[in-house]
């Protein structure tokens, strides 16, 4: 049997990853299969195996491709924002917060990424994506160097805890008074 062409193989492995973030954002790491996974893509066990090593290998894929996800969304939302530091900062911190509410970056980010990856292989994840991004806002908009590190873990910490915050009480004045809190704590950072 001739092997599959480039793009098929392409295609696949992209079908695999949109079906195993949609299986891990509705029913957490522990709860879904190699089966459930080949199952939702149209793929066989071995497709699975061949294109991400181990369930773990396919969950750490996922976790990075919503974490680049997530970073790009930030950082089109800062440019889009115009040339002031500041308001490039405001609109990247509250982009962040509603493009990680918005889909399955949550759970899969926040909740089961931390455990499943372990604390170290998350927060390296993050400070090679948003936190980046972050980081070069607040210097930017003015954060004093001895303080950017601080500020930078402090304000990335706050804005995770705020989402989930918005995503376990879902109601829509928790995401207002979550967006409210983001630009005092903006403004306190930059004060």
């Amino acid at each position: 049997m001739p092997r599959a062409s480039a793009a098929a193989a392409a295609q696949t492995a992209k079908d695999i990853l949109t079906a195993a973030s949609d299986l891990f954002s509705t029913h957490g790491f522990a709860a879904v299969s190699i089966d459930h996974i080949a199952r939702q893509a149209g793929v066989t066990r071995g497709a699975v195996y061949h294109h991400y090593g181990s369930k773990l290998g396919l969950f750490s894929a996922t976790a990075e491709q919503l974490q680049a996800k997530v970073a790009h969304t930030v950082v089109t939302e800062a440019e889009a924002a115009g040339h002031d530091a500041v308001a490039q900062l405001r609109a990247g911190c509250h982009a962040f917060l509603e493009t990680i509410t918005s889909e399955s970056a949550a759970r899969i980010l926040l909740a089961e990424a931390p455990a499943v990856l372990g604390w170290s292989q998350w927060r390296q994840m993050d400070a090679e994506n948003s936190v980046v991004h972050l980081r070069e806002a607040l210097k930017n908009a003015g954060t004093p160097r001895h303080l950017l590190e601080a500020a930078t873990a402090q304000l990335s910490g706050a804005m995770n805890e705020a989402a989930l915050w918005i995503v376990e009480s879902s109601g829509a004045h928790h995401r207002d008074a979550a967006h409210q809190t983001l630009d005092l704590l903006i403004d306190a950072a930059l004060s």
